[in-house]
């Protein structure tokens, strides 16, 4: 019982094991009783020397300090009660989290850009290419999970749950009882790596749709397809900041022209200043220069479909 926070430090407790590619296996459902949520949403993957799992989202610029910068207006609870006071600048009248709001609008007000340097290797950057695949794994895990509905009950832990000896990658792993190695350390460069060199306001990346009840961050992410979920937003207007807020709880925000996506294998970060905020999974890192890989199917949640349990399409 708690939000992502624990979650993060459950992982991690798992990547100190003795057998951590064991305890990986073992399932987490968690019971959300947090601020955000993100992973319960969803169901229901280095920095310096330091190596640090991160299952759901890592976060640089404005979404990193609406969250990490406000931790002292907790006491603001969950939901804003006076919704209408924002009806004239045309914003939704649903604003739930006084708190995240009141950090959003204070970092339009600000209009910082991210003072980075960011190399992501990307895999698929064409938005409609990316709802189609999602669209496949779904049906995919769909058909999976019904397969399983028609064993015997017996043959389902069996044929459908976590395995002693995993069926991929971290085959080689298993047999040395230690974390799957590292294929990026080097600094990025050849095929996929692009540098992005636009000037933006924040970069957030993960897995699983949903960061927040309101905020559908990254619609086409699927839980096991290898890779991790890069949204970077281009500096833009405050207004057109403040008109992105409008269906973020439906990922409408995934087809502003100025929020670049991309499905990436790796991201480097690179900082020019040490003054702003690295949310990893809702927990506050050394703004220092880090890398992200993703370790395909390493870890397990439990989940009753097979895949997020969040409907997005193209639009109508």
């Amino acid at each position: 019982m708690s939000g992502d926070g624990l979650i993060h430090e459950v992982l991690n407790g798992f990547a100190k094991h003795a057998d951590p590619i064991r305890a990986f296996r073992t399932p987490v459902a968690p019971i959300p009783t947090g601020s955000g949520n993100g992973t319960a949403l969803n169901l229901l993957g280095l920095q310096g020397d330091n190596r640090v799992v991160s299952y759901m989202s890592q976060a640089i610029g404005l979404m990193a300090e609406l969250d990490l910068g406000t931790e002292h207006l907790r006491f603001m609870g969950d939901k804003y009660e006076f919704t209408r006071a924002f009806t004239l600048i045309s914003l939704p009248i649903s604003i739930p989290r006084r708190r995240f709001m009141y950090g959003f609008l204070r970092g339009v007000v600000q209009h910082r850009s991210c003072p980075v340097k960011v190399s992501i290797k990307v895999v698929e950057s064409n938005k409609r290419k990316m709802i189609s695949d999602l669209h496949n794994a779904r049906s995919e895990a769909t058909n999976r999970i019904k397969s399983l509905y028609r064993q015997p009950l017996q043959d389902v832990a069996t044929d459908g749950g976590p395995k002693d000896t995993p069926s991929h990658e971290s085959t080689t792993a298993a047999h040395t009882s230690s974390l799957p190695p590292l294929v990026h350390r080097d600094q990025p460069q050849g095929e996929g790596w692009i540098v992005f060199d636009k000037r933006f306001m924040f970069l957030y990346a993960g897995k699983g749709p949903f960061v927040s009840r309101d905020l559908m961050q990254f619609p086409v992410s699927h839980p096991d397809d290898g890779y991790i979920d890069v949204v970077i937003q281009e500096q833009t207007t405050r207004k057109g900041m403040l008109q992105g807020i409008d269906g973020a709880e439906t990922g409408k925000n995934y087809w502003l022209e100025t929020q670049h996506y991309f499905k990436a294998e790796a991201y480097r970060v690179e900082p020019h200043a040490s003054d702003s905020y690295l949310s990893v999974d809702g927990e506050r890192y050394p703004f220092e220069p880090f890398q992200v890989e993703v370790h395909k199917g390493l870890a397990t949640l439990l989940s009753p479909y097979g895949s997020y349990n969040a409907e997005f399409s193209l639009p109508e």
